[in-house]
């Protein structure tokens, strides 16, 4: 198995402003052309923005609430971010879109049976978005940077009903996936459940923690349009009018937990789909950028190959983000943050380290 070289780890400082820690639950992490990192968490309503202050530190801490951008499904409810991406002057941001069966606290036996039979739907989960990026700040409505005579609009993935989305909508009549959908079948229990998101041009690459279907992990592949200002569609990319593509790839029976594009090769952050303690890998697709049609992806024919395995540390260091960050002259290598990092790598109540690895 490919170990993992540490090249160096990054310091990431919040301004504390918070009522928790940001850097307990990272959930996404995107670089813009400027240097500015940008991270995003499964527990809060914003986009966290740092800025390049000393070698391998980011600082100048700026929170965005994401409700100024788009038009949520409730305007006070958690994001539950679990992707993000920089592409053509836009960040993107996708949710979980997925169920989940409440936690058990165990203190009343009655209370913790009827969490347990409860599944619930949070509808903020189920947001698409890209957001215009100029310079260090985000937008609603702004010029082109290169264009002034074009206008940029935040946006998210058109709703059906105020409790769905038309990608949700598309995907509840699929012959490998739909019945996870309509069963509700809850997130870390094998159901539907989105963690990772890469953008290229008009490709959006969107990774799947579950379901995995006989030990065989699901990226979708879309493309959207804007039908009218902050509203985006789904166009038709199959050969026969299909919505989406469908990329089946043996990551050994682990989902999807993260994408990153580096050049045409799509990697991908492997982990356990169930809500257990597990060794995370990163793959690499060949060519993952360009495949025509639907795909089945195995590591035997070459196009698939694992790139690294990630330290496992029993409870905690959960990886969850990546990004391409160059480093110590490698200009190969992946910076990787945190859920539920290991106390040694907090340095601060709002000051956390994130890993670089050096890729092959």
């Amino acid at each position: 198995m490919p170990e993992s070289f540490l090249l160096s780890r990054v310091l990431i400082r919040f301004n504390g402003k918070a009522d928790e820690p940001l850097g307990q639950d990272l959930s996404a992490a995107a670089f813009t052309p400027d240097g500015s990192l940008w991270v995003g968490s499964d527990e809060t309503r914003t986009i966290e923005r740092l800025s390049p202050i000393e070698p391998y530190i980011f600082g100048d801490h700026q929170q965005f609430f994401v409700k100024n951008f788009i038009d949520l499904f409730n305007q006070e409810g958690e994001i539950d971010i679990e992707g993000m991406d920089y592409a053509n002057n836009y960040l993107w941001i996708i949710g979980s879109h997925s169920t989940k069966r409440k936690k058990v606290k165990g203190k009343d036996l009655a209370k913790d049976l009827e969490k347990l039979a409860t599944v619930e739907r949070e509808l903020n989960r189920y947001v698409l978005a890209r957001i215009p990026v100029v310079g260090k700040e985000l937008f609603k409505v702004c010029s082109h940077p290169d264009n002034p005579e074009k206008k940029m609009t935040a946006g998210c993935l058109q709703k059906i009903d105020d409790n769905t989305n038309v990608l949700m909508e598309a995907l509840k009549e699929d012959r490998h996936i739909g019945h996870f959908i309509t069963s509700s079948i809850p997130s870390k229990e094998n159901g539907f459940d989105i963690e990772g998101l890469a953008v290229r041009g008009d490709k959006i690459f969107i990774g799947l923690r579950g379901p995995v279907l006989r030990g065989w992990a699901l990226i979708l592949e879309i493309e959207v349009e804007e039908t009218e200002p902050g509203i985006l569609t789904l166009k038709k990319i199959g050969k026969e009018g299909e919505q989406y593509k469908k990329h089946f790839l043996n990551l050994n029976g682990l989902g999807v937990r993260e994408l990153c594009l580096d050049g045409e090769d799509l990697l991908i952050l492997a982990g356990p789909t169930m809500d257990l303690e597990g060794a995370l890998r990163v793959f690499r697709l060949k060519n993952g950028l360009d495949y025509p049609e639907n795909s089945i992806s195995g590591q035997e024919e070459g196009d698939l190959e694992v790139v690294l395995d990630l330290p496992f540390r029993f409870g905690s260091d959960h990886a969850e983000g990546l990004a391409l960050f160059p480093c110590l002259g490698q200009q190969n290598s992946l910076m990787v943050v945190y859920d539920s990092p290991d106390e040694n790598r907090i340095l601060e109540s709002h000051s956390i380290f994130a890993d670089v690895f050096r890729l092959k």
